[in-house]
């Protein structure tokens, strides 16, 4: 298996809490709560390390409370290497109801020393060597210039290691500019980033441009319900998820940037094989709360019900991407 390294510069405790429905301004009751180390690029290594590949994990850690996050390293056998900064690693608290609906407050994070993207840098120069690929992912924590993305994203690319990247606002924007090997955005992000309403039939059409414009190997956009657009320089594939029932989605699109990245890897010669497995993991993952897992009983049986057509280039439009009905996938 490959050997990979992931950055979170804005690691995060998730608290993940489960109830029948949520009222505000009352007293709720749980029926599960659960305190996990994560951050999206320590999501997509739990789910690599879980499909077999050896997976190291960086980017800035509060020194007052790195003890949850070294831990889950060693539970999942991750490789850590994270660059401690004062203070704290903020707390997340995601709320799921029975309905499947996600409330989620997100706690701002520490404010990094001046030198800490200096310090990342050169742990990044000890690991990149001998990688396979590199998954720049999540938040800018306060006080981290946009810029940083691009740095990081510069240096995989140097050191000729394929980058894929998974933010948001000022930092893909950034990021994008040092032209990664690949990214995923959700519906909300490409509208940002293209300054288009996220109804815009031309978003795909747009994104898909602007990704080869720009030099881009792979842009996958995750889009709810509808599926997943993946584009290559030459092609354009579209995958329709299979149903299942909607308990969380919070980490389905790290699930799914996980699967992208192990079949891109495994599967260089068949990209439907590698879109299938990635959105059938995506969807084992929104039935509970925490990442996808490769080892389901029953994911051989999603992947059998997961449908993928290649498209030609001149049809990419967002009305051809799938059936809402078939069930949500990430974003």
């Amino acid at each position: 298996m490959a050997r990979i390294v992931t950055v979170t510069l804005n690691p995060a405790l998730d608290l993940n809490v489960t109830l029948d429905h949520l009222a505000t301004g009352a007293v709720n009751r749980a029926r599960e709560a659960d305190l996990i180390a994560a951050g999206k690029g320590m999501n997509v290594a739990r789910v690599l390390a879980a499909l077999g590949h050896s997976v190291v994990v960086t980017g800035l850690l509060g020194a007052d409370n790195a003890a949850p996050f070294e831990q889950a390293c060693r539970t999942h056998g991750l490789a850590e290497r994270f660059v401690p900064v004062p203070g704290q690693t903020r707390t997340n608290v995601k709320v799921a109801d029975a309905e499947g609906a996600v409330t989620e407050i997100n706690g701002p994070g520490f404010y990094p020393p001046a030198d800490a993207l200096a310090h990342l840098e050169h742990t990044l120069a000890t690991v990149l060597p001998g990688c396979d690929g590199m998954v720049l992912a999540g938040s800018l924590p306060p006080g981290l210039p946009a810029d940083a993305v691009a740095s990081l994203v510069r240096q995989g690319a140097a050191a000729d290691v394929p980058v894929w990247l998974d933010t948001s606002g000022a930092a893909l924007a950034g990021g994008l500019s040092a032209r990664p090997f690949g990214i995923k955005p959700n519906r909300e992000e490409l509208a940002e980033w293209l300054g288009r309403p996220p109804t815009d039939p031309d978003l795909i059409p747009e994104a898909i441009r602007q990704c080869r414009d720009l030099g881009i190997a792979h842009g996958v956009f995750s889009l709810g319900g509808d599926g997943v657009i993946w584009c290559t320089a030459d092609a354009v594939w579209a995958s329709t998820p299979p149903p299942v029932p909607v308990a969380n989605t919070v980490c389905a699109g790290d699930t799914l940037l996980a699967g992208m990245v192990h079949g891109v890897l495994t599967w260089p010669g068949s990209p439907e094989q590698a879109l299938t497995y990635a959105t059938a993991l995506a969807a084992e993952c929104v039935r509970h709360p925490g990442v996808g897992n490769p080892k389901a009983e029953d994911l051989p049986a999603l992947v059998a019900q997961t449908r993928v057509g290649h498209r030609p280039l001149n049809r990419t439009r967002e009305t051809d991407t799938g059936n809402k009905k078939t069930g949500e996938m990430p974003t």
